[in-house]
């Protein structure tokens, strides 16, 4: 697939290293206006380092954009002549609607919005995707892309928003648990490094026993929860000082803010 990334940003180089490191592209560009930062990339040898977003559309067939909201709209209108039937584009911007993107260079292209986080650059990505009419044609396609780099789901562009809190977000919302359970190891006795090893694959081995088993989440804990035992102790404690009711209230206030700025 030849693959061009427009804004190759945070997010922008997180999908470039995660299509690069599952060889996921025949081609790749990077486009940025200070192209010094990101000239490493071009040792893979099949990607070319540009500021020239035209350069970038006319050699490639996925157009993925990754580019500040604010900017989004006029580079659309700067591409929009060299657009043709091959192209397929996916946008990864927050609060930039298909009717909005299908407004500027017309219902019939292959237009996808997709919600990947950070963790696509080690191939662990939650990617949300949806598409307008056309777009339908090319959405198995977006998903092999995605799914590459993590497991993507196909949803309902009235979820994205929603998506975007719980996936995109919520890598930093795992972030802090993790440092939670961390500095609570720390307190037990263990120096930092092995606290945070100890978290860290705590953390992992619990999403992967869910993914492999199918299982709701109480069922693993049933497991091991045992009658006066110290786990049920502790998140009894947890419930206490309002562990679930804090997260919930956390998600729903990313949403209203998230909310918020489409509104404006």
């Amino acid at each position: 697939m030849k693959i061009a990334i427009i804004g190759a940003g945070n997010l922008g180089l997180s999908i470039a290293k995660g299509i690069l490191h599952s060889n996921g592209a025949t081609s790749m560009y990077l486009t940025k206006r200070n192209t010094d930062s990101i000239k490493d990339f071009e040792k893979y040898g099949n990607v070319t380092v540009t500021r020239d977003n035209a350069e970038a559309v006319k050699n490639s067939d996925i157009l993925i954009f990754a580019v500040q909201p604010a900017h989004f709209a006029q580079i659309l209108e700067d591409v929009k002549p060299l657009l043709t039937e091959k192209h397929v584009v996916i946008s990864s911007i927050t609060g930039f609607v298909i009717d909005k993107i299908e407004g500027i260079i017309g219902k019939d292209k292959y237009i996808i919005r997709s919600m990947p986080n950070t963790a696509i650059s080690v191939g662990k990505s939650m990617t949300c995707i949806c598409s307008n009419v056309t777009g339908k044609k090319r959405i198995e396609l977006a998903k092999s892309i995605f799914n590459r780099m993590g497991h993507s789901m196909e949803i309902p562009e009235n979820q994205m928003q929603a998506a975007t809190v719980i996936c995109a977000s919520g890598i930093a919302f795992w972030m802090r648990l993790i440092r939670a359970t961390t500095q609570g190891a720390i307190q037990l006795g263990f120096d930092a490094k092995e606290a945070q090893e100890l978290a860290m694959h705590t953390c992992n081995g619990a999403a992967d026993l869910l993914i492999a088993s199918g299982n709701h989440p109480e069922e693993e804990i049933d497991k091991v929860t045992t009658p006066m035992g110290c786990t049920i102790q502790g998140l009894n404690e947890m419930e206490i000082q309002g562990l679930s009711s804090s997260l919930i209230q956390g998600i729903v206030a990313s949403y209203n803010k998230i909310t918020e700025f489409k509104a404006k």
